[in-house]
């Protein structure tokens, strides 16, 4: 799942002649699901959206607060062509959800976003509509957004946990060498003081 996230000081959505969505100070976010997009990535992507840092805090300090944090709105918009896949210079949709699965996948994830802030202030576009989007960009401030992908198939998974697994141990195992050649260096640095070999190592030492 990709989404453009933008912080915005107003925007809206027109379809026709007619104003079917509008918000002031927030976010506006442009989402784009694909066809292999599951609730792990709704999740995902729901959560980044109503907790990124993109506003200042009560004193100025840019990157502190949440969209959450400040009460501000937020506007949808479904966006299959940030799906898109370039065959030279013409643009192919296939990797997007069809309408038909993606227009409730998308409602939920709505649903979803009203549940964990105020639903209010979650705005939507037209699903599937032709649409003119109006979004006056605040900094200018685009944050691109995508969630994890990862192998769905278990042995794969599988694979990738035994790979893990190892780098572990290795690191593991080059820690506890490097814990003993520090303690040997010391031992050595140690005897090298008492027995004067490199002088009188307690002189140099600073007061």
């Amino acid at each position: 799942m990709k989404a453009i996230i933008q912080k915005v000081t107003k925007a809206s959505v027109t379809v026709g002649e007619e104003q079917i969505s509008s918000i002031g100070k927030g976010l506006c976010v442009l989402l784009g699901i694909s066809a292999e997009d599951t609730q792990k990535d709704a999740d995902y992507i729901v959560r980044k959206i109503l907790n990124l840092r993109i506003f200042e805090d009560e004193n100025g300090r840019a990157w502190s607060r949440s969209v959450m944090d400040k009460e501000f709105e937020v506007l949808c918009v479904s966006q299959f062509t940030l799906q898109c896949i370039l065959k030279g210079n013409k643009p192919d949709f296939h990797a997007a959800m069809p309408a038909e699965f993606a227009q409730p996948f998308y409602n939920k994830i709505l649903e979803q976003m009203r549940t964990a802030y105020k639903p209010e202030l979650i705005k939507d576009g037209q699903f599937g509509a032709y649409m003119q989007v109006h979004i006056q960009n605040d900094g200018p401030v685009t944050i691109h957004l995508e969630s994890p992908t990862g192998p769905t198939d278990p042995k794969q998974i599988a694979k990738l946990e035994k790979q893990q697994q190892r780098k572990e141990k290795t690191r593991s195992k080059a820690n506890s060498e490097s814990g003993r050649e520090k303690a040997a260096l010391r031992s050595k640095g140690d005897t090298n003081a008492s027995s004067g070999a490199e002088g009188d190592v307690s002189s140099e030492r600073e007061p």
